[in-house]
């Protein structure tokens, strides 16, 4: 039984390099059948709809485009610039060019979005760390001491995002794709920015004097 309304629609553009699991991110947020044997194959485009229940008593929904990911030079086609509301750039930590990237799609939506306010988040996505269950084997020293580079290296870009995204004045968020509960907040504060809760009147001082005239009409 249906017990809120589904009110307004945003459109909202994911996109990032290739290979940083925007796909896997949208199957599991809105199916939740994504595991680590999950065949994703690269999007070329897509479109997913989502209902996001921000508890103000009726439900948002959003539209979300997925997009090809990006490598080396190429840029984000036009027609992604020119419509959305909001925007989820997703990065690998594991991978700092796919931080990279971000930088110049940043700037892109910043040069076209035509005086628009546009929400921009950025996620970074965990899923790329190796799943420790996998291998029951032992590790030995020099596997270890790779492991720990590895480990250096995203806590690494992780602060150089958060720093990035602390100087743009956007939100990061540090999801696993392979944890669907890590994935709500992002969605729900994203869908809660674009639909923010409204007042009952816009211009309470107009409403006080509508009501004053009316009280000396009926005297």
């Amino acid at each position: 039984m249906l017990t809120s309304k589904i009110s307004k629609v945003g459109k909202v553009v994911i996109c990032g390099a290739k290979g940083v699991g925007k796909t896997t991110i949208l199957e599991q947020l809105i199916y939740g059948n994504v595991t680590i044997e999950s065949e994703i194959h690269s999007t070329i485009e897509d479109t997913y709809v989502a209902s996001v229940d921000t508890g103000k008593g009726s439900r948002d929904t959003l539209r979300i485009y997925d997009t090809a990911g990006l490598q080396g030079s190429v840029q984000l086609p036009r027609h992604y610039l020119a419509y959305p509301d909001a925007f989820v750039l997703v990065y690998d930590p594991s991978d700092p060019s796919s931080l990279d990237m971000l930088g110049g799609i940043k700037s892109d939506i910043d040069k076209f979005k035509d005086k628009k306010e546009i929400f921009i988040i950025v996620i970074a996505n965990m899923r790329s760390r190796q799943n420790r269950s996998a291998s029951s084997s032992p590790i030995n020293s020099s596997q270890q001491q790779q492991q720990q580079l590895n480990n250096d290296a995203i806590e690494s870009n992780l602060t150089r995002a958060n720093n990035w995204c602390a100087r743009e004045r956007i939100k990061h968020y540090t999801v696993n794709a392979m944890e669907r509960a890590s994935l709500y907040e992002p969605f729900v504060q994203l869908a809660s920015r674009l639909y923010p809760p409204q007042t009952k009147s816009s211009f309470p001082q107009l409403r006080q004097l509508t009501q004053k005239t009316s009280k000396v009409d009926n005297s």
